[in-house]
């Protein structure tokens, strides 16, 4: 109960876990990354429910359910609280997954009606700050109210090579845009420049990497916003229904505001076999400061 009597709003982590990993070459989302054969996944359940978010949702497809699940089972004992949703269960058939709005309502039954829910990729590593961060303001969001954790883009590049990021737009703590912009990367001389535009950008700079927290009164709009994709994009093998531009649209309709807020962390995560050592080395790293 909360301090005046009422019940604290419900919280819950619903984890998009069921991405084909076609450029990593297997299960991405169990890649062994701790000393005990944590995922990075794992390390998101324990900073969520160390920050006290108990309940957790994990968004899979059918033909790696049964081995998410075992891993969930062996790294968390049987009472792990995960809640398993198949996002190929929700919607018409296809091979490669509908994009991450479709994802966000496959799990629409597993999230009480009244609550709030973070939402996170499975193989990207926020760290136990941006939990607490998140935890911190979850319970206070209302319908038309969302939330994204923001991450400062030094924080997030590799030491080499060039990614793609989601430049933020924000003004008074709002988020008005986000700019996906490829190429992004350190110099030579160690600025940050995209070098699909040669924009350079300064290293506090906010980006998302998809750590949003939403009311659980998001998923109407968000199904509309999805039938209207599907009505166009029906007979498509690969088009995607993505969140971001489905939060755009809807705050350029004045439908929903995104409070944003910084976290500190440093972030790290895998997209080809060639970061797993890489990633193994910084988040032990980072696990034993």
């Amino acid at each position: 109960m909360g301090s005046n009597g009422r019940a604290m709003k419900k919280t819950s982590l619903v984890v998009m876990a069921a991405g084909l990993g076609s450029r990593f070459g297997g299960t991405k989302q169990l890649a062994n990354i701790g000393p005990n054969g944590e995922a990075i996944l794992d390390y998101t359940i324990r900073d969520a429910q160390a920050a006290g978010i108990e309940d957790i949702v994990l968004i899979v497809r059918t033909e790696i359910a049964a081995e998410i699940e075992s891993h969930i089972k062996t790294l968390h004992g049987s009472e792990h609280n995960c809640t398993f949703v198949c996002q190929d269960d929700f919607g018409p058939q296809r091979k490669k997954p509908w994009g991450t709005t479709h994802a966000v309502l496959s799990a629409r039954d597993a999230v009480d009606e009244d609550s709030s829910f973070l939402l996170v990729n499975a193989d990207d590593y926020y760290g136990p700050a941006s939990f607490e961060l998140a935890s911190s303001q979850l319970p206070l969001l209302h319908a038309g109210e969302g939330m994204l954790i923001t991450f400062q883009l030094a924080k997030t590049l590799p030491q080499s090579g060039e990614v793609t990021r989601g430049v933020c737009n924000v003004r008074n703590s709002q988020l008005t845009q986000i700019v996906e912009t490829t190429g992004i990367g350190f110099s030579s001389s160690g600025e940050i420049i995209a070098s699909s535009t040669g924009q350079q950008f300064g290293k506090e700079v906010p980006v998302s990497l998809n750590l949003w927290g939403f009311h659980s009164s998001i998923m109407k709009p968000l199904e509309q916003q999805w039938e209207q994709f599907f009505s166009e994009n029906a007979s498509s093998d690969n088009s995607e229904c993505l969140l971001p531009e489905s939060i755009h649209n809807l705050m350029n309709a004045g439908d929903l505001i995104i409070k944003t807020f910084s976290s500190e962390e440093e972030w790290t995560g895998l997209t080809n076999p060639e970061d797993l050592e890489v990633v193994q080395s910084k988040i032990r790293n980072l696990r034993s400061q």
